[in-house]
């Protein structure tokens, strides 16, 4: 986990800011207040995660902008933090292709805070789908097509390009561990139609 790690606040108060901002401190951090602006940035920047409150200014409500943050970074861990939601309401946040990745109450634990990003920056993201790989090269399990189906549904279908940058490989590798993983039926052939033969490389 890199100290400077960008994360991107989603929140309208300013006090509950103010907080993050103290407990946050050894992270770079940007604010937004509503969903819509955090669109616009996500559009210019790519954080490495997200707070994302759920009552916002202008009406807004957080978890509506879920789908289409997820939809643009589906690797980028989310962390809600409100005091707005129902029991159902966070259930549901936290199930789905386009969910996120943890949710917390108000008034929300600064260290329970500072520990849930620190271990969505270490344990998330890019991290999860290159773990995956490598456990799927060591072991042949009986239920990998389905933990994989599992994870692939819940990040969408992986940028290559992003991925290898992120991860600091080549995207020859990302490719031919998708490929791989196609061809021993361990991912979906349909995940990525373009591959008319997995067991030849992509380079576009």
């Amino acid at each position: 986990m890199n100290p400077k790690s960008h994360l991107l606040i989603i929140e309208d108060d300013d006090l509950q800011y103010e907080i993050y901002a103290d407990v946050l401190e050894k992270f770079r951090l940007t604010r937004t207040k509503t969903g819509s602006a955090a669109l616009v940035l996500l559009a210019k920047l790519q954080p490495d995660a997200l707070i994302l409150d759920h009552v916002l200014e202008d009406g807004e409500r957080g978890l509506d902008f879920l789908p289409e943050f997820k939809e643009l970074f589906p690797h980028i861990p989310v962390i809600i933090v409100s005091g707005a939601l129902e029991v159902r309401q966070q259930m549901a946040a936290l199930q789905g292709p386009r969910r996120a990745h943890y949710c917390l109450p108000k008034p929300v634990d600064i260290r329970e805070l500072l520990r849930t990003v620190e271990i969505a920056l270490a344990e998330c993201a890019d991290t999860e789908i290159i773990r995956q790989f490598e456990a799927l090269e060591r072991a042949q399990r009986i239920d990998a097509p389905e933990l994989l189906s599992r994870s692939t549904e819940r990040l969408a279908r992986p940028n290559i390009s992003a991925l290898a940058r992120e991860l600091k490989v080549a995207r020859r590798t990302v490719i031919r561990d998708l490929q791989e993983l196609i061809r021993r039926g361990q991912l979906p052939a349909d995940a990525y139609p373009e591959w008319e033969n997995p067991r030849e490389e992509n380079t576009g």
